[in-house]
Formats: C-alpha cells, structure tokens, sequence
C-alpha cells in the first residue's frame, strides 16, 4: 500500500493505492472512494481530452479511461508516480509519500 498527500488550496486530499485500487479522500470526508465517487472538474477533464466536448457523458468516459490507465500499470510505485505527475499539473501540491511500513516521505 502507498499513501499520497497533497494540497489544493485550503483542502488537504489523500490517495491511497492497494495494488490496482485508487482510492481518494478529501479532508472534508472520513472515508475513502473510488474514482467514481469523486466530483470530476468538466474544464480540467476536457483539458486532458479534448474530444469529449460537447459529450453528455464526459465523467463516465473520463473515469472509464482512468480505471483503464491505472490497470495497465504494473506497481504501485508505477501508479504513485503517474497520479503525483496528474495532479501536479492541475495544480495540486504533493506533500507526502509512504509505502506501508516505511516512514512518510516528504516531496
């Protein structure tokens, strides 16, 4: 298992990786979830892919496509890597990084 920590703004978001699970949560909520309970940005998610303009299901293939990426990916430290990447360039700031049993990393 990795743990992530990030800042976006005033809002702390944590993201956890077990094996091929991708799992978020926002300082706001105690519990964890899936890519499909989180609250996708429409401009962010066209940004990425721009042909899916003007399409009433941009989240459900935005979030298909994702699920996808993530299991082509053959570690957790491969998945880490790619999510710090995707949401550095949205303008989140990673702050931590741990493996299970290991001391918290600062980035």
């Amino acid at each position: 298992m990795i743990g992530l920590i990030f800042t976006f703004g005033t809002e702390t978001v944590e993201v956890r990786i077990e094996d091929k699970n991708v799992l978020f949560r926002t300082s706001q909520f105690h519990a964890f979830t899936s890519i499909d309970g989180i609250k996708l940005d429409k401009v962010g998610v066209i940004r990425e892919f721009p042909e899916l303009k003007g399409n009433d299901d941009w989240q459900k293939i935005a979030r298909n496509r994702f699920k996808e990426k993530i299991n082509k990916m053959k570690t957790e430290e491969e998945i880490a890597k790619y999510i710090v990447g995707d949401l550095t360039k949205y303008g989140y700031r990673p702050l931590y990084f741990q493996k299970q049993g290991h001391r918290p990393v600062k980035l």
